[in-house]
């Protein structure tokens, strides 16, 4: 729950950035061309996380497929965000051919897992190769930008990769206190505050160039 708190604060604190704090085009909207993904971000990253939470507060098959299907539309959903923003694209048409292989990929896998066969193990290399994947592309987000708090996006690259590989080795319950998915929940609430201040100063370093290139 305390994820949930954390998303919804930046998600929130971010909003007020932009519509309170920085400039405004003189038709109301953001000098930043991302404002929209970032929002439904929030909304596939809440969603996911409350069906981890339920289905890890009552185990039973609705609840597991609907926290593997979110999962799986959350990863799906950043990894389009990962590759519009790496690679700076802006037009509609650009971005509509990024994301609609991958939303195809998604939605046939989910289909998959809840029509045909819960598959387990091909589930988790589909969740792997995504994750993966969408750490490249902001690698070389990282690579190629200049922004002044990039070392906020390498540390959340760093914790996201270890907290992915603690999901991909499952140890059981040491002394039956804490398991490797228990230390992922840990370890993603440091990463998530980190992770909305890189958003919030990216929103400002990349305001502050258009505002100039506008003048």
């Amino acid at each position: 729950m305390l994820n949930l708190a954390l998303i919804f604060h930046g998600w929130l604190s971010f909003f007020i950035l932009l519509h309170y704090k920085l400039p405004l085009k003189t038709n109301g909207k953001t000098y930043y061309e991302y404002t929209g993904l970032w929002h439904v971000y929030t909304i596939l990253s809440m969603n996911s996380w409350f069906w981890s939470t339920v289905f890890h507060s009552r185990y039973v098959e609705l609840t597991e497929r609907l926290y593997y299907s979110s999962t799986l539309a959350f990863l799906g959903f950043v990894l389009m965000l990962a590759i519009i923003r790496s690679l700076n694209i802006t037009t509609e048409a650009a971005r509509v051919m990024v994301a609609a292989p991958v939303i195809a990929f998604v939605t046939a896998h989910i289909l998959f897992l809840n029509v045909v066969q819960f598959d387990y193990e091909w589930n988790l290399g589909v969740v792997a190769v995504l994750a993966t994947t969408q750490l490249i592309f902001w690698i070389i987000y990282g690579i190629r930008s200049r922004q002044p708090s990039r070392w906020k996006l390498w540390f959340t690259l760093l914790g996201s990769a270890l907290a992915m590989l603690l999901e991909i080795i499952d140890f059981p319950p040491y002394k039956g206190f804490i398991d490797s998915h228990a230390l992922w929940q840990a370890t993603s609430i440091t990463i998530t505050y980190i992770w909305w201040s890189f958003i919030k100063d990216d929103t400002e370093y990349t305001t502050a160039i258009q505002t100039k290139k506008a003048k």
